[in-house]
This record gives C-alpha cells, sequence and structure tokens, in this order.
C-alpha cells in the first residue's frame, strides 16, 4: 500500500497528478510542468518532500560513530545547524544512499535519506551501530514533514508566510540550519536545496504542514511537483540515486569525488575499496546537438575512446535543450563530440561539465 505525506489531501484538492515514487503518492505536477520549473527559476516555488526520511541520531560518542559510517568526514561540523552531504556505502565501495548530515549537538547528529532507500539505510545504520555504538539511539522521525521552498524570492516570501523567522534565518548561510520561531511553533529551517536556486527547506510537526503550505501558497510560492524537480535537478547537475548511482557504482562514477574524504586517516565504510578503484570512468553532461530526439536514462554513448550510458536526460525548459547526465570513459572530456543513440537513431552531443544552470543563470554553451 502507497505512503502519504501529510500533505497528500492539499495535492488531490489542488488537482495534482499523483504517482508513485519511493512508495509514496506525490504529485508530478499540478497542470504545468514547464509553469512550475520556470516559477522556481524566476521566482519561488515549493516543493513536498515529506517522503525523505529525518533520522536522528543520538547520544554520546554521535560523532565518532558517523566518521565511520559516512564517506565525507563528519570532522568538517564544528557550528552547531551545519551540514554536510555525503554517501552511505557498501564494503565494496557502492552507494547505498546519498543523504544529508547536519551537526545539532555533540550527542545529535540529523540525517536526511531519500524515501525509496530509508528502510534499507535506518537498517544498515543499525546494524553498524550494535557492534560500534550500541549506546546510541537512531529514530526515524515519522512526526515531521519538510517543505522546501526555493527560488530567488524563496526566503523573502517565506518570511512573508511565517512571520518572525526572518530574525532567526536571515543571516542563515548555505548547508546550514537553524531553530526558527514561526506562528506555527519552533521550525527547522535549513539553507539547502536540490534545484540549483537558493531557498529553505523546513522541517516542522506533520500537523503544522498543511497550515505552512497554504500560507506560503497565500504568500504567492508556487506548488510544483516531482516533474520540475526533476528537470531542476537535472539543470543543477545533481545526481538522483537509483539512477545516477545506485549500489553498484562508486561514489567516483557519479561525479560524488568531492564527497568522499580520503585525506583523513579515519577509515569508513568503502574507504579500502575506494583506495583501490581504478577510477577508469568519468561522469559528464551532454547537450543534443542534433534534432530528432530527446535524451533520457540508459542511452547507449559512443565516443573516440570507448562506450558510455547516459544516467538521467530530459529536456531543459531553461536551455530549450535536450541534457543529460552520462557515465563515459574517463578519458572523454568537456568539449567532445560523441554520439548517443536514441531509439537506435545516432545523434551528436555535446561533452560539457555539469551545472547546466545556477542561480537562474545557464553556465553551458
Amino acid at each position: 500500500m502507497q505512503k502519504r505525506t501529510p500533505l497528500n489531501e492539499v495535492h488531490r484538492a489542488a488537482g495534482a497528478r499523483m504517482v508513485d515514487f519511493g512508495g509514496y503518492d506525490m504529485p508530478v505536477h499540478y497542470g504545468s510542468q514547464i509553469d512550475e520549473h520556470h516559477a522556481v527559476r524566476r521566482d519561488a516555488g515549493m516543493f513536498d518532500v515529506s517522503h525523505m526520511r529525518v533520522v536522528d541520531i543520538a547520544g554520546r560518542g554521535a560523532r565518532d560513530f558517523l566518521r565511520f559510517a559516512l564517506a565525507n568526514n563528519v570532522d568538517k561540523l564544528t557550528v552547531p545547524g551545519k551540514a554536510l552531504y555525503s554517501c552511505l556505502l557498501r564494503d565494496d565501495g557502492g552507494v547505498l544512499d546519498d543523504l544529508l548530515v547536519y551537526f545539532l549537538r555533540e550527542d545529535l547528529f540529523r540525517l536526511v535519506v531519500n524515501a525509496g532507500t530509508a528502510d534499507k539505510d535506518v537498517a544498515w545504520l543499525r546494524a553498524l551501530a550494535v557492534t560500534r555504538a550500541p549506546q546510541l539511539t537512531l529514530t526515524a522521525r515519522d512526526d515531521l514533514a519538510m517543505i522546501a521552498v526555493q527560488g530567488p524570492q524563496a526566503r523573502a516570501k517565506l518570511w512573508q508566510a511565517l512571520p518572525g523567522t526572518e530574525a532567526a534565518s536571515a543571516a542563515l548561510k548555505p548547508f546550514n540550519g537553524v531553530d526558527a520561531d514561526s506562528p506555527l511553533g519552533t521550525i527547522f529551517i535549513a539553507r539547502t536545496g536540490y534545484t540549483g536556486e537558493d531557498g529553505f527547506e523546513i522541517v516542522l510537526p506533520a500537523e503544522k504542514a498543511v497550515a505552512a503550505w497554504e500560507a506560503l501558497r497565500a504568500a504567492g510560492v508556487r506548488p510544483a511537483g516531482l516533474g520540475a524537480r526533476d528537470t531542476l535537478r537535472l539543470e543543477a547537475g545533481l545526481d538522483l540515486y537509483g539512477q545516477d548511482m545506485d549500489e553498484t557504482v562508486s561514489p567516483f562514477a557519479a561525479g560524488l569525488g568531492w564527497t568522499v574524504d580520503l585525506a583523513s586517516p579515519r577509515d569508513f565504510v568503502g574507504k579500502a575499496a575506494l583506495v583501490e578503484d581504478p577510477r577508469a570512468v568519468g561522469f559528464v553532461g551532454l547537450i543534443l546537438t542534433d534534432t530528432g530526439g530527446v535524451l533520457r536514462a540508459h542511452q547507449k554513448v559512443v565516443t573516440a575512446h570507448g562506450e558510455g550510458e547516459t544516467t538521467s536526460g530530459s529536456f531543459s525548459p531553461t536551455l530549450g535543450k535536450s541534457i543529460a547526465l552520462a557515465r563515459v570513459p574517463a578519458e572523454v572530456a568537456a568539449g567532445d563530440t560523441v554520439t548517443v543513440l536514441i531509439r537506435d537513431k545516432p545523434l551528436a552531443a555535446r561533452v560539457v561539465k555539469p551545472p547546466f544552470v545556477r542561480h537562474g543563470k545557464v553556465l553551458v554553451t
């Protein structure tokens, strides 16, 4: 049976087209995916991301445990509220999930993990904790909801919708979070996102989610669904778990080498495998230069150095062109021309370095 977020009835009342995503009944769009995409790039849009799981790790030794459990180094987190992006790896270096970890207190860290992998992630972490940190408590916070408010006007419109939150969050730097007083009580506001635009993600009690959503909509924030979220994150060059990486793919083969800390002497799950990784695969962006097709996932890419495959692809509303992320031989470089087989038809594409778009600006030509 599909799970539902606290905002499910609101989506349905708004006429959203609903689909299964990660086991949840989620809105893909409310009428025009393109308009929702442009609203986020040009003004402000909001997404129900309550399907993502908040997991609190509490107790003495929480930092030591996460030093071992995550590929990125939580010792980078020294200021309360600071966030870090990391992969959760298998022993062989495959990606179990990509996630955010927030440092709240020395005895309390908060993870935000993907919906489709949440149960697996929690089971994996609990199994690690049994042997390495049995004193810790891992709590999946099903009592919380999350709303992402993204776009150049997102912060101002959130402050308008929830008066009082500006005082706590105005000085908030990217990849930081803070508790803020609001008309709905204390909420957690983080300056993070998945669109390439500025904005906030708010975490609040599930029973307050509808009131927050309606207040944001009254302030002029446009509801947006998974369709726009996907084209926005693709333009921003951001990976989607299950498409751009999974348990069979190392972070290096998904363009996530920057999230792996091999410099520090600490050990972590998957480190030995990553040290031995030949890194013979590159992760690039593609822009279709021929007409007659659209880039999608799992299309063969033919290069002068061997074959590769697209991992994500779509039409980019901002560029007005078809774009993709692709795994290709490491020798392939930005500026190269490759061939993509689209329904067995060979079409030319140009290799670029992602992102394609950030903060409303096109970064590729």
